[in-house]
């Protein structure tokens, strides 16, 4: 599917080399020419990336930024003729992906576009991890062994998810009870223990001698992928 951007500027010559540049590139390309038109695009639209000038008519692009935070985590790119350095930081801090000031280059606008696009594809795959037979969705928070899905409490898959997101690395029975139960637990470390032992009885072939979950002894739990 073709990425869906929309352009907002009040300056009609920009928008258009804008839309030009990105349809020449196969993407799909709405505009907004004040920030009051763009809001309701936004909220209306099912947008890939937003362009988003600064100095706007009707509202800021400020207060479209931090309008839009309201409701949606589209990424969003400012273009000003404001390069201030203070200008860019207040820009991030409503909540901006990146930030350009005009006059810019459009090639360098593309490559922001593509690092973005890059950045949030990679980030979904890093939301299933696998490992062998095991399969770990962390955005619906469940799991596969083979073709069978595992039924896990909140705690067991907490633990589990931790462990496989630091494959090797040995946490403490102590790590893991501040981890996943937090420091105002009122239980112990034994607690860890049992978890531990009721995950091994539904993740692994055999809980005695675990492909996943392993111990170190004397020192904690990790996870060998």
């Amino acid at each position: 599917m073709p990425k869906k951007i929309l352009i907002v500027d009040d300056e009609k010559l920009i928008v258009k080399g804008l839309r030009f540049s990105l349809e020449q590139d196969g993407m799909t390309v709405d505009a907004a020419y004040d920030g009051e038109e763009a809001l309701e695009k936004i909220r209306n639209g099912n947008y890939d990336l937003v362009l988003l000038d600064i100095m706007l008519p009707k509202l800021t692009g400020y207060e479209v930024c931090q309008s839009v935070r309201e409701f949606s985590n589209v990424p969003i790119i400012m273009l000003t003729a404001k390069g201030d350095v203070m200008d860019k930081i207040l820009g991030l801090d409503y909540g901006a992906d990146d930030y350009m000031a005009k006059p810019f280059n459009v090639l360098e606008v593309k490559a922001r576009i593509k690092a973005i696009f890059r950045r949030i594809s990679n980030e979904k795959k890093s939301r299933m991890i696998e490992s062998r037979d095991m399969r770990i969705d962390c955005e619906s928070r469940r799991v596969h062994v083979g073709d069978r899905e595992i039924n896990l409490t909140a705690k067991e898959y907490d633990l589990l998810e931790l462990l496989a997101l630091n494959p090797l690395k040995v946490y403490t029975r102590e790590d893991l009870l501040m981890a996943v139960w937090g420091k105002d637990y009122p239980g112990d470390v034994r607690t860890v223990d049992v978890h531990i032992r009721r995950l091994r009885e539904k993740v692994e072939e055999s809980p005695s001698e675990p492909k996943y979950v392993q111990t170190r002894w004397g020192v904690g739990y990790y996870f060998q992928n």
